[in-house]
C-alpha cells in the first residue's frame, strides 16, 4: 500500500467531554486503557451486546471515571475506529519508510497491514460494525486510507513507476479492497489444528497477492513511453 500522507499520521491530543481540556499524561493513559479494552469487548461481544460495564470492567477502571473522556458507548466506540485507523496507517508507514520505489512500497505497507491485522483482528469486526452504528466514522476510515493512497499512485505514475493509464482513485480503493479480503480470509478466517489465527499472512500467500500488485501496476513502456 501507499504510503499515506504524514499530516494524517499526526496524533491530536484528546479532549475530556465534561471539561474541554487536553488531557493529562495520566488521563492519556486511563483513555488508552479504556479503548483497548473497548477494542477487545467490542470485537468479542459485538456493538450491541457491548456495554460500558464490561468495557470499564475489563479495563479496570470505575464505572463513574468512563464518563470523564467518553460521553457514550458510542463515543468509545467511534473513537476506538479513529484510532485502530490511526495505528493502521502508522503501522503501514514505518514499513514503508525506507522503500525506494513504488511497487516496493506496495510490498512494505502491506506488510505492515497485515501485521497490524494479525495482531489486532478486531479491526476488521470493528470497522464492518461502524457500518451500522456510526456510517460517517466508516466512511472517514476508509477515505483517510485512501486519500494518502492515492495521491502515491499518481506521484509514481508522475515518476514513471506506475502504468500511467491505471486511475489513481479506482486503483486505490481496488487496492485496498483487495488487501481487506485477502487479510480476512488468510487472517481472521484460518485456524491452525489448535484453532488458533495464524501469527502472520502466509509466506505464499502474500507473494502471490505482490505478484498480482507488481503485474496491474507495473508500467508499460510501449504505453508509458
Amino acid at each position: 500500500m501507499t504510503r499515506p500522507e504524514s499530516t494524517a499520521l499526526a496524533d491530536e491530543p484528546s479532549i475530556s467531554p465534561q471539561t474541554g481540556r487536553p488531557l493529562t499524561k495520566r488521563g492519556e493513559a486511563t483513555r488508552r486503557k479504556l479503548l483497548e479494552a473497548a477494542e477487545v469487548v467490542f470485537a468479542e461481544a459485538g456493538y450491541h451486546e457491548a456495554s460500558i460495564v464490561k468495557i470499564t470492567e475489563r479495563a479496570g477502571i470505575g464505572l463513574g471515571t468512563f464518563y470523564l473522556y467518553f460521553d457514550s458507548k458510542q463515543a468509545i466506540f467511534e473513537d476506538l475506529v479513529t484510532d485502530l485507523n490511526r495505528r493502521v496507517r502508522h503501522a503501514m508507514a514505518e514499513e514503508m519508510a525506507g522503500a525506494t520505489n513504488r511497487l516496493a512500497a506496495e510490498r512494505a505497507g502491506f506488510a505492515g497491514f497485515f501485521r497490524f491485522t494479525a495482531e489486532h483482528p478486531a479491526l476488521y469486526r470493528v470497522v464492518r460494525e461502524a457500518e451500522f452504528v456510526s456510517p460517517e466514522t466508516l466512511r472517514l476510515h476508509y477515505t483517510r486510507i485512501v486519500e494518502g493512497y492515492e495521491s502515491g499512485l499518481r506521484a509514481a505514475q508522475a515518476a514513471g513507476e506506475v502504468d500511467d493509464a491505471l486511475d489513481p482513485a479506482v486503483s486505490a480503493w481496488a487496492l485496498m479492497g483487495m488487501g481487506e479480503l485477502i487479510g480476512m480470509r488468510f487472517l481472521l478466517w484460518e485456524r491452525d489444528a489448535t484453532g488458533e489465527p495464524p501469527a502472520q499472512m502466509p509466506t505464499e500467500i502474500f507473494d502471490a497477492m505482490m505478484q498480482f500488485i507488481d503485474n496491474a501496476l507495473a508500467a508499460r513502456p510501449e504505453r508509458n513511453g
